[in-house]
């Protein structure tokens, strides 16, 4: 009998599970129209034409068909005393949870309570049913390592999902977005949990690569043009993931392993934590839509779609590199690489007004310095308001 070893199994599960997204986003797309799945035009989206929806529920059956039957016919091993399945089945029950409360809302729009309950649902299971917790954390530059009680690690680790998962379903704006995004950031998820983190777990990097694989066979269809939309059901899936599969490294007791998956979602953190301030400054309820996220500032620039798909890729490999970078660098290095980061982010953000007209405080410092007009100008209209 041939013996075939582990990698190429491996491989085999990852093949399977493309093949399985490729096969089955064509019949998502038919069942999207036959439930009423639709994403119709209206004065927020971007599509002209009524599109079918909830495509991440092939990226949900390719992924629970690979963790639950394909991988633990292959891993033997066990992690702190547990097989493979007895490790993944929380994690997918709890997607299970998350996809179903997507799938509603796509053909019901749900409310918002009732969307965040299953959020909120789902994350429990996780905090119940599996180590992935946020049980200490590691204040970054010398800082000291916390423990928190268990309370407190519930109440932080259903903050944490809650806060990906939807940060990740807001910049799901443009075709192939939130895929191409997703898998720049698995891949260096992977890299890192099996290379970096000082708990070695390659249950975890196994894991990863798989929802690669899965996302990746619907990738296809769901590019410019697109023929089908990941709706809630994959956007909050892939949130709800990527958020519980990063815990592994927020718990970790060095600050590296802390920032690192705070950089590697780089690009859904920055753009959520941007509307917050834009719509807190702007005396709007923080929640309310609007059409000032990263996507929308590119294309009113004058970039086409596929042009602004493929500079937020660019952004979000930037942000992959660095987090790299980070785990091989000196505490100094990785400090200057941290503030050249937020420099570069601040910049960007200006340039383009995600802030809004008139938010450029940094732009104004450097027109300060290097503008000896501007610099007359404020020097003037200070001294008038003293005499005032």
């Amino acid at each position: 009998m041939i013996m075939i070893p582990f990698p190429l199994k491996f491989i085999l599960v990852l093949l399977g599970t493309f093949f399985i997204g490729v096969i089955l986003t064509p019949l998502v797309r038919l069942l999207a129209f036959k439930i009423g799945a639709v994403d119709y035009p209206n004065a927020r989206r971007i599509n002209k034409k009524p599109m079918p929806s909830s495509g991440g529920l092939a990226i949900v059956i390719a992924f629970s068909v690979a963790t639950l039957v394909f991988m633990p016919m292959i891993v033997q091993a066990t992690f702190h005393g547990k097989s493979y399945f007895d490790y993944i089945w929380p994690v997918v029950l709890g997607g299970g949870i998350i996809a179903l409360t997507g799938l509603i809302d796509d053909v019901k729009e749900l409310k918002p309570l009732a969307k965040m309950s299953g959020i909120v649902l789902a994350a429990s299971l996780i905090w119940l049913l599996t180590d992935f917790r946020l049980n200490h954390f590691k204040i970054p530059f010398g800082g000291p390592l916390l423990h928190f009680a268990p309370w407190l690690s519930f109440i932080l680790t259903v903050i944490w999902i809650i806060s990906i998962t939807n940060a990740v379903n807001l910049i799901d704006g443009l075709d192939g977005l939130v895929s191409g995004v997703s898998i720049i950031s698995l891949v260096t998820m992977g890299i890192v949990s099996y290379f970096f983190l000082p708990d070695h777990n390659v249950f975890l990097t196994l894991t990863i690569f798989v929802l690669v694989m899965s996302i990746a066979g619907f990738f296809p269809y769901n590019y410019h043009p697109a023929i089908i939309y990941l709706g809630d059901t994959g956007a909050l899936f892939i949130g709800f993931m990527i958020a519980v599969l990063s815990l592994q490294g927020l718990k970790n007791a060095t600050a590296v392993a802390v920032i690192t998956p705070m950089i590697i979602l780089g690009v859904p953190i920055t753009d959520t934590f941007l509307a917050i301030v834009r719509r807190t400054l702007s005396g709007q309820k923080f929640y309310t839509p609007d059409k000032r996220h990263l996507h929308h500032r590119l294309l009113s620039l004058g970039l086409t779609h596929r042009g602004t798909v493929l500079v937020i890729y660019g952004i979000s490999m930037i942000f992959a590199m660095i987090s790299l970078l980070l785990n091989v660098s000196s505490r100094i290095g990785g400090t200057l690489l941290i503030i050249g980061l937020l420099f570069g982010v601040e910049l960007l953000v200006e340039l383009i007004g995600v802030l809004g007209p008139n938010r450029t405080p940094l732009l104004n410092i450097l027109r300060f310095i290097g503008n000896s007009a501007y610099r007359e100008e404020i020097r003037t209209k200070f001294r008038n308001r003293r005499k005032k």
